[in-house]
């Protein structure tokens, strides 16, 4: 990495620091039309690396990854990706050697809220700018920006779906994702704040199965025996979850399946909507998520300013309306993901991250 390069981005840091915003300033000395600050910037732009330490690969991150891939193909940078394994220690070593390396940004989406603490400190001091996606850390004065869905909205929003559903009243069963990740707390923050207004449902059981599909059937099967006929209802914080729920019921030959709402609108858990297997989720699009805070730290390494936070809203998604989120999700990835530089571009710009047309 050229030594113009680490000075760009370490101005660009502390001017965080100091003014209080999100991003960075351009750094160049010379007027914007002169022929060396161009020249500067062009150099500054070229071949970035960035690494990106996701918590594990559930679906929605392999969605995100395609969308990363797909900006990153776009515009030539190279990406250097790992996965966490949903395990804190494996995160920071995959960070610091991210900082060895001497990559231009690092994008995270932490395995637990409270962690990270030495390596982000680390990455300041290395003047590496670190960009969160769709989680983040209880202390983020170190986050250069971040690209986070609104997670205590989904949970809400899911909640009232399965209230609605149910009438208001009845014995339900919540999948939680990992305990004390930024989304776990926040949409069980969601569902909750639903549930004080509904005293006529009863929470028979909440716990995590990790955002795993796998765990979730586990789970589900030990709460059917537990509580047999009782169970009314499943919310579950993401679809991977919610579909474990289904299998089980399968599984259990339980005929008519229990009603099961969850989060992000993966391909699976729209065409069980799509088959009344389901009936809601909220659309979390990995691929635009994710490819934006791709996008974020493009601009942050190149010295542009950019917003301390960028919200992620998700639409919610039922029989009703299903058919026209499948072609983006399912049908039609090649078209979206050629055009998805340029809507992630528009994205930023106007603000509504979650904008997909």
């Amino acid at each position: 990495m050229n030594q113009w390069k680490r000075h760009a981005r370490l101005f660009a840091v502390t001017s965080v620091a100091a003014l209080g915003l999100a991003g960075c300033a351009a750094t160049a000395e010379a007027p914007a039309t002169s022929e060396s600050a161009s020249s500067e910037s062009s150099d500054t732009c070229r071949d970035l690396r960035i690494g990106v330490s996701p918590y594990g690969m559930s679906s929605f991150i392999t969605q995100g990854q395609e969308g990363m891939e797909a900006y990153a193909a776009a515009t030539g940078i190279e990406l250097l990706w790992t996965s966490a394994e949903n395990d804190i220690a494996t995160q920071a070593s995959q960070i610091d050697t991210f900082i060895n390396q001497g990559v231009d940004a690092i994008i995270i989406a932490p395995v637990g809220a409270d962690s990270l603490g030495p390596q982000l400190q680390a990455t300041a001091d290395a003047g590496i700018p670190v960009i969160a996606v769709n989680t983040t850390l209880s202390n983020d004065e170190l986050i250069t920006s971040s690209v986070l869905p609104d997670d205590v909205a989904a949970g809400a929003q899911e909640m009232q779906q399965m209230a609605d559903h149910l009438g208001g009243e009845g014995n339900i069963v919540v999948l939680q994702g990992p305990l004390g990740s930024s989304p776990e707390l926040d949409r069980t923050a969601g569902i909750n704040s639903v549930l004080e207004n509904y005293p006529d449902i009863t929470v028979l059981a909440m716990e995590t199965a990790n955002w795993s599909r796998d765990e979730a059937a586990n789970l589900m099967a030990n709460w059917l025996t537990s509580f047999g006929g009782e169970i009314d209802g499943v919310v579950s914080e993401n679809d991977d979850m919610a579909l474990g729920a289904i299998q089980a019921m399968k599984e259990a030959a339980l005929d008519p399946l229990l009603p099961v709402v969850g989060i992000d609108g993966i391909e699976d858990g729209l065409r069980a909507i799509e088959a009344g297997e389901m009936i809601g989720s909220s659309l979390q699009h990995g691929r635009i998520e994710l490819g934006a805070g791709l996008a974020v730290a493009e601009k942050v390494a190149c010295g542009e300013e950019v917003e301390k936070v960028y919200v992620y809203t998700m639409p919610p998604i039922n029989a009703d309306n299903v058919d026209s989120y499948i072609a983006n999700v399912v049908t039609d990835t090649e078209a979206f993901l050629e055009r998805l530089p340029e809507l992630i571009a528009k994205n930023l710009e106007s603000g509504d991250i979650a904008n997909e047309q």
